[in-house]
């Protein structure tokens, strides 16, 4: 009898120890917000050290280019279309209007007409707004099909704990390493150094502390991947919970 009286104490004083340790992680982060100090220039140029090739800006482009461009006196929406098919990245209103010397005003206008275009007539393509910007993609029901074309070429993805550290990242940043391992339990240099390198995450700055350790956010590229609008289109963590409960 007292031995089953130990077991039941044993048992609540684990379950107990339990609730803790999630209390802990739930508040791991809490405040970094207002700690978050922005790297020096050094710092930075140090952090960073490896070389980016050049970016060429609009306004780089040469004038010649540029006037034969406008010279064609193409309807705008056309152009808008044109552009954002072409292009491998998101392009924003400003972005386009700098281009192609529209006005913001038109710009919008033009990309309210194409999606409504896009949705009377049925494409298998939409214009969607993903990371600040404007891109084309394939609606979700036509991807048995992409996957068929791309099938010799499929895109590396990410490992279980990268999207683990990344899904952390994503709800709970700026984060130092030491916390989100504190909230994994588990060791993530590789996996941190791994994003990096991946361009999904980036050093934001450092925490106000003892040591004052680097911080961690999620980047734009981060958004494209997951094909997100900006962070409030991630899921709730309630329906995470529940979507993880339903696989097990």
């Amino acid at each position: 009898m007292e031995e089953e009286q130990i077991e039941e104490k044993k048992e609540e004083q684990k379950k107990e120890e339990e609730k803790t340790e999630e209390i802990n992680k739930e508040t791991i982060g809490e405040g970094n917000e207002n700690l978050e100090e922005p790297l020096s220039e050094a710092e930075e140029a140090e952090l960073n050290a490896k070389p980016e090739p050049e970016k060429k800006d609009i306004e780089d482009v040469p004038t010649k280019i540029r006037k034969r461009a406008i010279a064609t006196d193409l309807p705008k929406k056309s152009v808008i279309e044109c552009l954002l098919f072409v292009s491998d990245i998101p392009l924003s209103i400003k972005k386009l209007s700098n281009l192609t010397g529209f006005s913001e005003i038109e710009i919008d206008e033009a990309l309210k007409n194409l999606v409504a275009e896009y949705e009377t007539i049925g494409r298998s393509f939409k214009i969607a707004e993903i990371a600040q910007g404007f891109s084309m993609y394939t609606r979700s029901e036509y991807a048995p099909w992409v996957k068929l074309l791309y099938a010799a070429r499929n895109r590396a993805k990410l490992s279980k704990a990268s999207l683990e550290v990344a899904a952390i990242l994503a709800y709970r940043q700026p984060l130092t390493k030491a916390e989100i391992e504190a909230i994994r339990g588990v060791d993530c240099t590789g996996v941190v150094q791994n994003l990096m390198e991946k361009k999904l995450i980036k050093i934001s700055g450092r925490k106000k502390v003892l040591g004052r350790p680097l911080l961690y956010r999620t980047t734009d590229e981060f958004l494209m991947y997951f094909g997100l609008k900006d962070l409030t289109e991630l899921p709730r963590v309630e329906e995470l919970r529940g979507i993880i409960e339903a696989a097990k």
